[in-house]
């Protein structure tokens, strides 16, 4: 019924956690785990030689090919629902894949169903998504068939798609040029722009620690943000002149045609040190 996929690289310490205490406590459900080693060094594949949970199934790639892997890693599965676990997701409710299975279900027309995150000050994902509640209407809040969700674009920490979906829209996207981006981004865009909709359940927590505090991040993803801090500052002085004319905020706001100019500045976390 349910396929999940995790990629990883170098975070033996966090996999560890991601496996034991969240792919671990899936339920029956839950028929098949990909799990892709991205050329770690790390003690990665010794851990895994020693998994015995006849649902998973390693890949051990000879590149780090990043994010890219998301798309070859679904392509071996053939459940009728997805889900895409980060490595850095440590800790979930026992039988947290049906309760995400159950919600998706009911929720009509749904693309993409993404868990929340519980609070974490170290985790950046979180920070963000605290950032967006706060001071930018990115969500709505709705509940549907006895189910609370934030319907609105929705991040890849943990999150549900359909395989019906997935092939319609054409999957997760590859990169030409970076190894790590943001392809659930990209992938929730086609979503939307095909008539789906994506959403966070608020009933449902798991704990990403995700931001420098637990890992060091790789060049590859550093070089990520690099390249999206060029494009995002180039989208901001144009967004600025267009919102500048008059009632063209009130008109966005009301018609949703871009997200306005975003100044989040992520806190400072300290380095890595002790695993959680």
């Amino acid at each position: 019924m349910i396929a999940i996929v995790v990629l990883t690289h170098n975070r033996a310490h966090l996999l560890k956690r991601c496996v034991e205490d969240v792919l671990l406590r899936t339920s029956d459900g839950t028929e098949e785990i990909v799990i892709w080693n991205n050329a770690s060094t790390d003690g990665t594949a010794e851990y895994l030689a020693g998994l015995a949970d006849p649902r998973i199934r390693v890949v051990h790639h000879p590149t780090n090919i990043g994010t890219n892997a998301y798309r070859d890693a679904v392509a071996l599965t053939s459940a009728p629902y997805i889900v895409e676990v980060d490595d850095d997701v440590i800790e979930a409710p026992y039988n947290w894949d049906a309760t995400l299975l159950d919600a998706f279900r009911a929720i009509p027309n749904i693309g993409q169903l993404a868990t929340d995150l519980k609070e974490d000050p170290n985790d950046a994902a979180y920070c963000y998504l605290r950032y967006a509640r706060e001071h930018r209407d990115t969500w709505t809040p709705k509940e549907v068939e006895g189910f609370r969700i934030l319907e609105g674009p929705t991040p890849g920490g943990c999150a549900m798609t359909s395989r019906e979906a997935y092939e319609r829209v054409g999957g997760f996207r590859q990169h030409k040029k970076l190894v790590f981006w943001h392809e659930t981004e990209a992938y929730v865009r086609d979503l939307r722009k095909n008539g789906y909709r994506t959403a966070i359940l608020e009933d449902l927590k798991v704990w990403h620690a995700g931001g420098k505090h637990y890992a060091e991040p790789t060049q590859a993803k550093l070089d990520f943000h690099v390249h999206r801090a060029r494009v995002e500052g180039r989208k901001n002085v144009v967004k600025r002149a267009i919102l500048r004319v008059p009632f063209a905020a009130t008109l966005n706001q009301r018609h949703r045609w871009f997200a306005p100019p975003d100044d989040y500045a992520p806190p400072e976390f300290g380095r890595a040190s002790d695993p959680p």
